[in-house]
């Protein structure tokens, strides 16, 4: 079992040594020692999937644990939070946010409060969808064409900028059905996705 320590910032700049320091303590605190310390100052602009916290994931081992100082140190939203823990349970890597006191592994306090993350997902998917749908409802009242005009070919689709991430899943035997959840769409259309591309 290895233990990991995982900070991350959104710049180079900024001092990751608050985020270090709260957690050697909740180590000595506790006797624990870290194997490795990783820092991630990837830009915000990076899917998580390639980013350090990505890279860990995919290759840690059933057992390991990730100590992290707050749950926002882990992504940027509660969408991206949610599909680490989801991988994280996947793997069997146990996640410890140690303000919080949280640790998400399978006990059943980490599936309820998994649950009450993915609803506060759901409510934020709501809210995107939302936006999405006034500022198209704005675009028609002005006069502005919507979408591509009939018979025009998509020059790209909504799962290209995602490519990356579902190669990834897929390398770890996720099923499609798992995949389309946690980048958000339908199996049917990521099923159609993939039947355009080489992926298989």
């Amino acid at each position: 079992m290895a233990i990991y320590i995982y900070l991350r910032v959104s710049t180079s700049a900024q001092d990751t040594q608050n985020q270090l320091h709260g957690i050697q303590q909740y180590c000595r605190e506790r006797g624990i020692q870290a194997d490795k310390v990783i820092e991630d100052t990837a830009s915000g602009s990076v899917a998580w999937t390639s980013r350090k916290i990505g890279e860990l994931l995919s290759s840690a081992d059933k057992g390991d644990v990730l100590l992290v100082a707050e749950v926002s140190r882990l992504a940027r939203s509660t969408l991206q939070v949610l599909e680490i823990l989801k991988l994280s349970s996947e793997r069997q890597v146990s996640v410890v946010i140690v303000k919080s006191g949280l640790t998400f592994d399978n006990s059943m306090q980490s599936k309820i409060t998994a649950t009450v993350l993915g609803l506060a997902a759901e409510i934020e998917r709501d809210f995107i969808s939302m936006r999405t749908t006034e500022a198209l409802a704005k675009r028609k009242a002005s006069g502005k064409q919507l979408g591509r005009p009939k018979g025009a070919l998509a020059k790209s689709y909504k799962l290209d900028g995602r490519r990356t991430e579902i190669e990834r899943y897929q390398k770890l035997g996720i099923n499609q059905t798992a995949i389309a959840k946690l980048v958000g769409v339908s199996r049917p259309t990521l099923r159609i996705w993939l039947g355009r591309q080489t992926i298989t």
